[in-house]
């Protein structure tokens, strides 16, 4: 027992402090574009030809670049003899209409704007979802599952995944909806009871990603059902998934890293709960330690009266 308190010490918290602490995202994540078409030249468009998807678009109002196409690849930046795009490191990407996915130039992304007080007070403090992978290549279900670890531990806010659509309060899809799923997602559709919410993950459940246009494929989950959040990426990262289902749900207020009253309290017996772990482990070792000092020094004194029983039975034996 006492080693495995040691062990847990060690340890530490495994768990993500988020959305408590904003995340540090390594410099290298490739998050929300940033746009400068001041560094456009006159009728250039080398971003829109290089574009896989046809994410970027000049209009007369400046440089558009569409979330739900994008598939982060960095053709554009590659492409752009001016550096007029560039990736920051801000995760926040979802959005709860597909038409505020279209970001442009000089204008800040529309959040997740959350869920009438009706559909929170059914969702808020249990969301039980349905993933089903529509022709996904598994990169949005790996991002998806890893929710579920102990990093992110998705349990702790009250949502969790669920095997049958009869047990689950929405859908969490994936994929471009390739035409011998789409019977499928619609009957799973049909099958969750009344009322729902559908989450798309990812370019392809949003516009079809690389897919677009594509015989066999029907261009993003909205096709078949209707959608209550967007979250977009290829993949998405997990802090964008997270963010965005906890801003459905309002579990977070206005602004990144603040918490709801609850999940501050949460928190906070957290990390009650850490130092007391310390407490006992440290009351365990020293519990420990003295147990040992008693036990030697019983030994030393069984040794001590040995010895002398043991002189005195030589003495007897040499009188005689």
């Amino acid at each position: 027992m006492l080693r495995i308190l040691s062990t847990r010490l060690h340890q530490g918290r495994r768990t993500v402090p988020y959305p408590a602490v904003e995340p540090e995202m390594p410099e290298r994540f490739r998050g929300l574009p940033v746009l400068d078409g001041t560094r456009c030249p006159e009728g250039c468009g080398a971003c829109e030809e290089a574009c896989p998807t046809g994410a970027f678009r000049a209009s007369p109002r400046g440089l558009e670049i569409d979330l739900g196409r994008c598939l982060f690849c960095s053709d554009c930046i590659q492409a752009c003899p001016e550096g007029a795009i560039a990736y920051s490191t801000d995760y926040r990407l979802a959005s709860r209409s597909r038409e505020e996915l279209v970001m442009r130039e000089g204008q800040a992304l529309v959040l997740t704007k959350a869920l009438d007080v009706k559909m929170r007070r059914l969702f808020g403090r249990s969301l039980k979802l349905r993933q089903v992978s529509a022709g996904g290549c598994n990169a949005c279900e790996a991002d998806v599952n890893v929710l579920g670890t102990v990093v992110f531990d998705l349990g702790r806010f009250g949502i969790q995944f669920v095997a049958s659509p009869r047990h689950a309060d929405g859908l969490l899809i994936t994929g471009p909806v390739t035409e011998n799923m789409k019977l499928a997602l619609q009957k799973t559709y049909d099958a969750i009871p009344s009322p729902k919410i559908v989450v798309a993950v990812g370019a392809c459940a949003i516009s079809g990603g690389p897919y677009i246009g594509h015989a066999e494929a029907c261009g993003g989950a909205d096709a078949v059902v209707p959608v209550d959040l967007y979250v977009p990426g290829c993949p998405p990262h997990p802090y964008t998934i997270l963010d965005g289902l906890l801003r459905l749900l309002g579990r977070i207020e206005n602004g990144a890293g603040k918490m709801a009253w609850a999940e501050r309290m949460r928190a906070a017996a957290l990390e009650v709960g850490e130092a007391n772990i310390r407490e006992n482990t440290q009351a365990g070792v020293r519990r420990a330690d003295q147990a040992a000092r008693y036990l030697r020094g019983v030994g030393d004194a069984k040794e001590d009266a040995w010895d002398v029983a043991t002189d005195e039975a030589l003495s007897t034996d040499g009188a005689h």
